[in-house]
């Protein structure tokens, strides 16, 4: 079979070379091309992944955050206190068994001089935050 030089289309199709003069090159073996395309797609992929979930693992620690406020806040106002909250000023929750309340006080549960009331639990310190949310605090 004879290939004429007049038939570029063919000449592109043909795996060796078609003149003397043209450079020697070998078949490009596809499945092996496409192996090492597939694997550095996967890379990159991965890659982009792990990022996109790191992302959201903040995410969802922020809004688990949030959500800790709200509850906190809805605790907060459903308590009974006689006082105006300063925005900063930690504040100290309290269960009154016997009226089955909660009670927001100023005096923390190291702060009695006599001792906790009898039938007051402590719950935790709640810090009131400049968007009026109420944040739970760490004693220490």
């Amino acid at each position: 079979m004879r290939i004429e030089d007049t038939d570029p289309a063919r000449h592109a199709a043909i795996e060796y070379p078609m003149e003397v003069s043209a450079p020697v090159f070998a078949p490009i073996k596809v499945v092996e091309e496409k192996d090492k395309a597939v694997n550095i797609a996967r890379q990159n992929a991965q890659l982009e992944y792990d990022r996109i979930m790191e992302q959201a693992a903040v995410l969802v620690k922020q809004a688990k955050a949030l959500q800790a406020r709200l509850d906190a806040t809805e605790m907060v106002h459903a308590a009974k206190f006689s006082f105006n909250p300063i925005h900063g000023k930690v504040y100290h929750l309290y269960i009154d068994q016997k009226n089955q309340t909660n009670l927001l006080i100023q005096n923390g549960p190291n702060d009695w001089s006599c001792g906790i009331p009898h039938n007051w639990t402590y719950s935790y310190a709640v810090k009131k935050l400049g968007d009026s949310t109420w944040a739970i605090v760490d004693e220490a």
